[in-house]
């Protein structure tokens, strides 16, 4: 079986959910193009933990965890089985890499999860398994996450990171809009993409030393973790590919990174 790719998503509004403009486009088009996966594993921005936690639901809920938005995302449900028996692999290769992990045999799918899974997959026919993110531990423990479960590509399963390349909802009250976007925005993108791009993942795990702007496009971190769970998922001979979904609000990035890995 050919290895599959690794995924980042930047997954927007819960509004893409019934406003998917060019991150549905992008979606859909690279759902056709990749092998169809077994199971998914998704490190969401949206779920939060101290340490390394699995959704081993069998039905996993779909999680609403957001407020003050249209009732037509209230209705909204993401069907997909869970996939108890993965969420145990899942378990046994991070305690192997020596990244203590528990089971949540309860936990749903949160709108970092179900948004882009419904873009990617909307039958929902493909089982899902929920990943917490660390934010207090930082980049290079999600990239060790990310790392240790690099063996799943082989066996079937799609690692998927979920956030936003920029992520700084503060910026909505400063007047930036499609017309007049944020100005540290691009730089900020552009930093990364030629970081990946050059296989720098020394400067990425630093890079809000070294990204232009990087406090500002991320004032927290959780948004962008889960690029490095992806990047970690596709091995060091990982070679990405960015996928420009535009820019919406003139803050939030959409982009999509695809990580293969290199041939030998």
């Amino acid at each position: 079986m050919t290895a599959l790719p690794s995924l980042y998503i930047s997954h927007g509004s819960p509004m893409t959910a019934i406003q998917p403009r060019q991150v549905g486009e992008r979606l859909a088009e690279l759902a056709r193009a990749l092998p169809r996966p077994k199971a998914i594993v998704i490190a969401s921005a949206h779920w939060l933990a101290r340490e390394p936690q699995v959704g081993g639901a069998t039905r996993p809920e779909t999680i609403h965890d957001f407020y003050g938005f249209p009732q037509a995302l209230f209705e909204i449900q993401y069907p997909a089985k869970g996939d108890p028996a993965l969420a145990a692999r899942v378990t046994e290769l991070l305690d192997q890499a020596g990244l203590p992990t528990t089971l949540d045999p309860t936990h749903g799918l949160d709108h970092g999860a179900w948004v882009p899974l419904r873009l990617l997959y909307p039958a929902a026919d493909i089982p899902v398994v929920p990943l917490s993110i660390q934010p207090q531990l930082g980049p290079a423990h999600q990239y060790a996450v990310g790392r240790a479960l690099a063996p799943l590509r082989d066996e079937g399963v799609l690692v998927i990171g979920s956030g936003s390349i920029t992520h700084n909802l503060h910026d909505f009250r400063a007047g930036y809009s499609e017309e007049r976007e944020a100005p540290y925005v691009r730089p900020f993108i552009e930093w990364i993409e030629r970081k990946l791009a050059e296989g720098d993942v020394t400067a990425l795990l630093d890079y809000r030393r070294q990204a232009p702007s990087a406090e500002r496009a991320h004032p927290t971190d959780e948004h962008l973790l889960p690029l490095f769970v992806a990047l970690g998922a596709a091995g060091e001979s990982a070679q990405a590919q960015r996928i420009n979904a535009g820019i919406e609000y003139g803050l939030l990035a959409m982009d999509i990174y695809r990580f293969d890995s290199k041939a030998r």
